[in-house]
């Protein structure tokens, strides 16, 4: 009972230039109980992160303005405790072990299962 008192509260950031990954990540978190905001882009996305303080960001690598990786940077200098989970279609070993290693908590890559969408992110919030 607890927990879904507590998950009602936790706000989630999705990050997508795709509308449509956007639209899909979105409505399955609401189902679940989170409350859920969305940038088209990491130059919109740095700016609502500042507005809402989310709990948690799910965030594709590859966007135009400010990429993922770029705006995974500028988040974790400025706010070292955010928990970002990056999202990408890309199989490069070399991509994710960037974002890995600038501070995200893990890597979905798409097209991924709503069952594993929510384990990584019960592990990442604790």
């Amino acid at each position: 009972m607890f927990f879904i008192t507590v998950r009602g509260m936790v706000k989630i950031l999705v990050v997508d230039d795709a509308y449509f990954v956007r639209l899909s990540v979105r409505s399955f978190l609401e189902r679940q109980g989170y409350e859920v905001f969305e940038g088209e882009n990491g130059k919109q996305a740095l700016t609502i992160y500042d507005e809402i303080k989310p709990d948690v960001v799910f965030c594709d690598i590859t966007m135009p303005e400010v990429s993922g990786l770029d705006f995974l940077k500028i988040i974790m200098q400025s706010h070292p405790d955010a928990k970002v989970i990056m999202l990408t279609s890309a199989r490069d070993e070399s991509i994710l072990a960037e974002a890995m290693s600038l501070g995200a908590r893990d890597v979905l890559l798409k097209p991924f299962d709503e069952s594993k969408v929510l384990d990584v992110l019960r592990k990442v919030l604790g």
